[in-house]
């Protein structure tokens, strides 16, 4: 037979393990005799789907595995496979495949796992013997036999009805026991997570204590840097007011200096123009003198001497006023050194009061933003606090001043752009992305700290 050829799906499941009530034998004799077919009869219960690799085996009583078959045929597939009420079938083995010894065998079906779902009662393949043979003598004996027979039967099928109700409820059992283990398997996980929530719940009311000192500790800073944003306010007014005055004082002498350079200007064209008059006297005077020697009348000579006398009288006396017009124009000079180096001066305490007055309105506004989440400083317009330079033109926070980081103290040039400084002091701060507050990135606990308040709100 083609169904022999191919080996059937097995395992090493143990007995332990099967179902055996999921398929029902019917009506399964004591023996059969052997050299004749037989037929199987089975029930398949609501409770089995039947596949197409299911088989059924005939078994010798004892057997362990579903390897020990003797001999098996596929099981064939019903109508309907997934009907909720039983299904009748029946299976031929044919006499050649059968055992002939008269060992005890039982039915077995077999599902394509190689799990058995159902077995049968044992029988023999034997002949039949005069013990077996039933002898009626009167028809009353048979009547009363019949009478047992049909009351025989209707005990079966109410024992099988009672087996039938009884697998029920073992199914349904399974299933509530099952439902009762994954309960109390969620109670025990239900406690192992209350304890957890109740060792976190503790830990956060020792941190919520915890951030409520560091609270009052940051409150105390608070104060602190509100007294000192204060006292550099006052340094930075006084230090406004003295620019103010030191930049008009700057403004006069500018005046001055300028007076002084007109005046040595219209010197330095006059003792010019002497000059060019001196040199003017002195051709003509040579010119005077060469002519003298070549006129041979003594009236003429007189004439010309005098003339020429009168030339050095006038040359003495230009010279003479270009002297004094020289030493007017050193006295000029001197007076305007002497303004130079006071204007110089008055240079650098201009440039070290913007030095001053920058870094404080950095530490200020450094402060403030700690305190207050970063809220922007306004910078100084041109023409408030800096009344201009007259030697710089239009002079701002930081043209005119060193910058100096308020938190590593490193120094940065006048050339340096703004958003690089700005990018080097930002460098040093954690800002929080949630409440854009900062935080000074050597101290990364008390940001972490903030963090986690976040989450806890």
């Amino acid at each position: 037979m083609e169904e022999i050829a191919d080996e059937p799906p097995t395992s090493t499941v143990l007995l332990d393990n099967c179902h055996f009530s999921q398929v029902v034998f019917n009506d399964v004799e004591k023996f059969y005799v052997p050299g004749g077919d037989i037929t199987c009869y089975y029930t398949l219960t609501q409770n089995i789907v039947p596949r197409r690799k299911d088989w059924v085996g005939i078994f010798r009583v004892g057997w362990k595995t579903t390897r020990e078959y003797y001999t098996f045929m596929w099981a064939p597939l019903p109508g309907d496979v997934h009907s909720d009420t039983t299904v009748q079938q029946q299976i031929q083995f044919k006499a050649y495949y059968l055992p002939k010894d008269d060992e005890y065998y039982q039915f077995c079906y077999v599902d394509q796992d190689g799990v058995v779902r159902g077995a049968s009662v044992p029988f023999q393949f034997r002949a039949e013997t005069e013990d077996d043979i039933l002898v009626v003598t009167t028809q009353g004996e048979v009547e009363e036999i019949e009478l047992q027979n049909k009351n025989l039967h209707k005990e079966n099928e109410e024992l099988k009805a009672g087996c039938a109700s009884l697998q029920k409820q073992n199914v349904d059992l399974q299933e509530e026991l099952k439902k009762t283990q994954e309960l109390q398997d969620s109670l025990e996980s239900l406690k192992s997570n209350a304890e957890k929530l109740e060792l976190e719940l503790n830990s956060l009311k020792k941190e919520n204590k915890h951030l409520k000192e560091l609270d009052d500790c940051r409150e105390a800073e608070l104060l602190q840097l509100k007294e000192q944003i204060h006292n550099v306010a006052s340094d930075k007014e006084r230090l406004e007011t003295r620019l103010k005055t030191a930049l008009d004082h700057m403004d006069q002498l500018q005046s001055q200096v300028l007076n002084y350079e007109k005046e040595v200007e219209s010197l330095s064209r006059m003792d010019h123009d002497k000059t060019e008059q001196l040199e003017s006297l002195k051709e003509e005077n040579r010119q005077l003198h060469v002519t003298k020697t070549q006129q041979v009348k003594p009236s003429l000579s007189i004439t010309v001497l005098g003339g020429a006398r009168a030339e050095k009288q006038q040359t003495r006396d230009l010279m003479k006023q270009l002297e004094e017009q020289k030493h007017l124009f050193q006295i000029l000079q001197a007076k305007k050194n002497e303004a130079d180096e006071e204007n110089q001066k008055l240079r650098e305490e201009n440039d070290r009061l913007l030095r001053h007055l920058s870094q404080a309105a950095e530490v200020s506004s450094f402060s403030v933003s700690r305190a207050q989440a970063q809220a922007p400083v306004r910078a100084p317009e041109v023409g408030g606090l800096l009344f201009g330079n007259p030697y710089c033109g239009e002079i701002t926070w930081h043209s005119a001043s060193i910058r100096k980081c308020p938190m590593c103290d490193e120094v940065f040039p006048e050339d340096v752009e703004t958003s690089q400084y700005e990018a080097h002091v930002q460098s040093h701060l954690l800002e929080c992305p949630l409440c854009s507050e900062t935080f000074d990135k050597s101290n990364k606990q008390v940001f972490d700290d903030h963090i986690f308040c976040h989450g806890l709100e």
